[in-house]
């Protein structure tokens, strides 16, 4: 019994031995803590919340939510696909908003990014983001 029990382990543990890639790229704004801009692991792509930051400028981009919610999907668009990735592939999303008031203004724009099969997705105010964004989004995304 306990030989098969080890065995179990260890054919288990062999599935999940796919070393961790960190994805960067200067299409989206470099990270602007100690973290990475996604991370690859077990055919899983880990996507770090972007704000609205310009990747050129490093600034928080002008104009209201819908400016703001723009510009993150386009940030979080560049992480996609510099891994191969593209919005067909992500399976769940985390909305943060500055204001609940904005939900109806966000999802306007971010629906043009799931027409079809939109990713599960939690909505959440927060009481400050970082740079007093109006957004910040984070995902999650799976290739067959």
């Amino acid at each position: 019994m306990i030989g098969v029990f080890c065995f179990i382990l260890i054919g288990c543990a062999n599935d999940f031995d796919e070393e961790k890639k960190v994805i960067v790229t200067t299409k989206a704004p470099a990270a602007i803590g100690p973290y990475s801009q996604a991370v690859y692991i077990d055919d899983v792509l880990y996507l770090a919340g972007q704000i609205a930051l310009d990747p050129a400028t490093g600034q928080l981009v002008a104009g209201g939510i819908e400016a703001q919610t723009q510009r993150v999907m386009q940030n979080l668009g560049a992480v996609l696909e510099a891994s191969g990735f593209s919005f067909d592939d992500v399976v769940q999303v985390q909305v943060y908003l500055s204001d609940l008031n904005n939900y109806a203004a966000m999802n306007v724009v971010y629906a043009e990014y799931f027409e079809d099969d939109p990713p599960a997705r939690a909505v959440v105010e927060a009481a400050r983001i970082p740079r007093d964004a109006l957004v910040e989004i984070m995902m999650v995304a799976q290739q067959p």
